[in-house]
């Protein structure tokens, strides 16, 4: 193909300017609002809102997420005006753009070659799973040493326990217990006890079991943090192309457009707020909760005035832009599959211990908020 004809710019005609300037902030509000919506109904002691309530928003929003790697408007801007329409006429699955993007006549060579799009997203699969592999096992290993370090502990408040109650108080014969500190007249006790419990005459006795729930629920916690990270960083490498596509499509299909994306940007922040409250009741992990959600509401609007200011000079059909554009959305459909079949579906209906031992009401009410967060993604699809 004639390179003249790959680089025709990117069908944008100057009008409308500041609609398109109010797109950063109208969408910026609605993923603001609805990663911060389930944050607020779980904390407001005025609103109380009931628990079928969280239930929808957070099944609905995993099943906008999950649609979401199927449905996706990464390219449909990218397209001369003449395609526009026929491309907004079907619905466009995450692979498909990058697919087109990828096998495009504008590129050449090994690249065209061989079916990358649909690799690139299966690397990104498996490296996903490694990631969070990983992450499961050093957590595992850590929490081993962690405890032998609790039965330690746990040894030197007996010994500090069995010198107080020695040394203090005398306790009811049918009560009285053999003091610990037999086993130093053995020879048995090691010095270093002493050092581990010197000043400090009220300490708590220290259960294993008390500490390794705590353990427990330490590990828990990171792995549900590993889950919202994958999950945050794939939402964000598509929301960087969606900015970047509304701020260049031509004004015949910007407004709709506009509407389709600033529901699609507060559902997804639906999903996403309703898998980040769990992090905000954690008072040393809060901080975590307001950067993920301020990092989404931002990408989106930050696409968009990135892509109002190099309007003149982005040529989307070029062969680096074919080259970016098809690579980031294999990795992008990669990470929100893996998501949302493993973390959304897979965790949450089959090995999440609640559900499984939940009425089937119950089950069956999440799964059908599920169908309808999808159902309602899958139909927006059809005009974004």
């Amino acid at each position: 193909m004639d390179t003249t004809e790959c680089n025709q710019g990117n069908g944008y005609d100057h009008s409308n300017f500041g609609i398109r300037v109010s797109s950063i902030f109208v969408i910026f509000a609605g993923s603001l609002i609805g990663v911060l919506l389930p944050f607020a109904a779980v904390r407001s002691k005025r609103l109380r809102v009931p628990d079928w309530v969280l239930t929808i928003m957070k099944y609905f929003g995993s099943g906008v997420i999950i649609a979401t790697a199927f449905i996706h408007v990464s390219r449909h801007g990218f397209y001369h005006p003449s395609h526009i329409l026929t491309r907004l006429a079907n619905n466009q699955q995450l692979l498909a753009p990058a697919t087109e993007a990828l096998n495009s006549p504008c590129l050449s060579g090994p690249i065209t070659e061989y079916s990358w799009a649909e690799g690139i997203a299966l690397m990104s699969i498996f490296f996903m799973f490694f990631i969070e592999l990983m992450a499961t096992r050093f957590e595992a290993l850590r929490h081993e040493s962690q405890d032998l370090e609790t039965v330690n502990l746990f040894i030197k408040s007996q010994f500090k326990a069995g010198k107080s109650s020695n040394n203090a108080c005398t306790l009811p014969s049918s009560h009285q217990t053999r003091p610990a500190n037999g086993v130093e007249e053995q020879g048995l006790r090691d010095p270093t006890f002493d050092d581990a419990i010197a000043g400090t005459e009220n300490d708590v006795l220290v259960s294993p079991t008390s500490v390794n729930h705590q353990i427990a629920y330490d590990d828990n916690l990171a792995v549900q943090l590993t889950a919202i990270f994958i999950l945050e960083f794939g939402i964000i490498f598509h929301s960087i192309f969606i900015g970047l596509t509304l701020a260049v499509t031509p004004n015949k299909d910007f407004k709709i457009l506009y509407i389709v994306l600033t529901f699609h940007q507060t559902f997804e922040g639906l999903g996403l707020g309703t898998r980040l409250i769990d992090i905000a009741s954690q008072p040393k992990k809060n901080w975590i909760f307001w950067v993920l959600a301020l990092a989404f509401s931002l990408t989106t609007p930050a696409s968009i005035a990135l892509g109002l200011s190099i309007h003149e000079s982005f040529s989307p059909d070029s062969r680096s832009m074919l080259m970016v554009n098809g690579i980031f959305d294999s990795i992008s459909a990669g990470i929100l599959i893996y998501t949302g079949l493993v973390e959304l579906m897979a965790h949450e209906f089959m090995f999440n211990p609640t559900m499984r031992t939940a009425p089937m009401t119950t089950v069956l009410f999440a799964f059908l908020n599920m169908c309808l967060g999808a159902g309602l993604m899958a139909m927006l699809g059809k005009w974004a």
